[in-house]
């Protein structure tokens, strides 16, 4: 009989963070504007950030009492990053706000959720 395992990723203090990568130039992307909401019977604007030099913001998205098992929803405003620096590109926008759900099972874990993004594609993972 097969057991079940679960994915722990418990490295470093609970919490949310994330970072951005523009995979057309290949650079970290600073200057995205993030929103987190919750989505606990009603989306719920929680925190809002945008990214540095280094394309992460400056410290968690959630920590502490704040971080609490649940769903919830990144908005990364890419268009306006992209426009920003000076692309010009059509409208609409083919990636212009990218929404990423997930879900917070363990609230003694820490969820890295990092982006990489040109104007025409993007990916995510829960990293480490």
């Amino acid at each position: 009989m097969a057991q079940s395992k679960t994915l722990s990723r418990k490295k470093g203090a609970a919490g949310l963070t994330t970072h951005v990568l523009d995979t057309a130039k290949g650079v970290p992307a600073a200057g995205v504007k993030i929103a987190l909401y919750a989505l606990d019977g009603e989306r719920r604007l929680i925190a809002s950030s945008a990214t540095n030099e280094d394309g992460r913001v400056d410290g968690p998205l959630l920590q502490g009492e704040s971080f609490k098992a649940g769903r919830y929803e990144l908005v990364f405003h890419a268009g306006d990053y992209f426009a920003e620096q000076g692309l010009v590109l059509p409208e609409p926008k083919f990636v212009d706000e990218v929404v990423i759900r997930f879900g917070i099972a363990d609230e003694q874990a820490h969820y890295h959720v990092p982006l990489l993004v040109s104007p025409y594609a993007y990916s995510t993972y829960r990293g480490s």
